[in-house]
């Protein structure tokens, strides 16, 4: 299991994934901005984080 998973919140798609913590704006920087299977301009705030446990493996 990977304790970090970054999805994109339009189009689901898994943006990070791994053991090593990362911050959104590392991972927003290495897609260059936007989400590379939607487009959707990338953006980060406290107000639509969301953390949980990881109650299933992931499926992508």
């Amino acid at each position: 299991m990977s304790p970090q998973r970054i999805i994109c919140s339009k189009c689901g798609d898994l943006l990070y994934t791994g053991l090593e913590l990362e911050t959104p704006s590392e991972i927003i920087q290495r897609n260059g901005g936007y989400c590379p299977k939607c487009g959707k301009k990338l953006g980060f705030t406290i107000e639509t984080l969301k953390i949980g446990p990881q109650t299933a493996p992931p499926t992508q």
